[in-house]
C-alpha cells in the first residue's frame, strides 16, 4: 500500500480531532468561566528516502502525523458585571471549591443558585463550599458575603467536564479576591476559533484530495499492468 495513503490519512484523523477541540471552545463561547484548548500536533519523524540503483539520496519524506495533546490555557479573564447577588468572580488566580458526587472538583463559573435547603449551589446542583470546607448558608435577603468563599489555586489543573476542574490544592501562586455581583468572561474566543476551523477544514480536505489521487494513480497502475506488451 502507497505510504502516502497512511500519511494523508493520519492528517485527518489529527484535524477531525482538532475540529472536535474548536467546536466545543464555540459552543463554550458564552459560558463563564471557561477555559479554551490547543490541540498540538506532531510528527511521527522522516523516512530518508534514496535511489534504490544508484544509493543517491532522494530526500525525506514525514512518516504520519499525530495529535500529541490538548493543552488548556488557565489565563485569568475579565469579569463583566451582572448584578445578580449570586453571581461571583475570581479578580486573579484560584478556583471555587465545589462538592460533586466524585468528590470536591474546582471552577471558575460562579454562576450560583441557591438550593431547596438555602445552601449555596452550582447550575448542576452541586454544593459550593466555604473556608474551611463546609457548605455556605445563603442569607435570608437572597445574598452571601464573598469573604465566605473558599478560593483555591491549584497545581496541574486539569479539566473534568462540565467546566470543573481536578488538581492539586495549594498550588504556587497567591489566590485572587471574589468579587459578588460579577462572572468572569470566557476564555474562548469565537472569532479566533472560527478561523482555526476553517483552516483545520482546509488540511483535511487537502488530505481528502491526497488520498483521491494516490487511489486514482493506483488504479490506472492496476490496469495499465495487464496492457503491457
Amino acid at each position: 500500500m502507497d505510504r502516502g495513503l497512511y500519511i494523508a490519512a493520519s492528517g485527518m484523523l489529527t484535524e477531525q480531532l482538532r475540529q472536535q477541540q474548536i467546536a466545543n471552545d464555540l459552543a463554550n463561547a458564552s459560558t463563564p468561566g471557561y477555559k479554551a484548548d490547543r490541540t498540538a500536533q506532531k510528527s511521527f519523524g522522516n523516512l530518508l528516502l534514496s535511489n534504490s540503483a544508484t544509493g543517491a539520496t532522494v530526500g525525506n519524506v514525514s512518516t504520519a502525523v499525530v495529535a500529541q495533546g490538548t493543552v488548556t490555557d488557565f489565563t485569568p479573564q475579565p469579569l463583566r458585571d451582572t448584578g445578580e447577588p449570586l453571581d461571583f468572580g475570581i479578580s486573579g488566580e484560584g478556583f471555587f471549591a465545589v462538592r460533586t458526587s466524585q468528590g470536591v472538583r474546582y471552577t471558575r463559573d460562579g454562576q450560583f443558585t441557591v438550593s431547596p435547603n438555602g445552601d449555596l449551589v452550582t447550575a448542576q446542583g452541586d454544593e459550593v463550599l466555604g473556608r474551611g470546607g463546609g457548605p455556605i448558608r445563603v442569607g435570608t435577603d437572597g445574598r452571601v458575603d464573598p469573604r465566605r468563599l473558599e478560593v483555591v489555586t491549584l497545581s496541574n489543573p486539569r479539566k473534568a467536564g462540565d467546566n470543573l476542574v481536578t488538581g492539586t490544592p495549594g498550588g504556587a501562586g497567591t489566590a485572587g479576591q471574589v468579587r459578588a455581583g460579577s462572572l468572569e468572561g470566557s476564555g474562548a474566543d469565537p472569532a479566533r476559533s472560527m478561523v482555526d476551523m476553517i483552516g483545520s477544514l482546509r488540511a483535511f480536505e487537502a488530505g481528502q484530495k491526497a488520498i483521491q489521487a494516490i487511489d486514482d494513480v493506483l488504479g490506472k497502475a492496476a490496469n495499465a499492468v495487464g496492457t503491457l506488451s
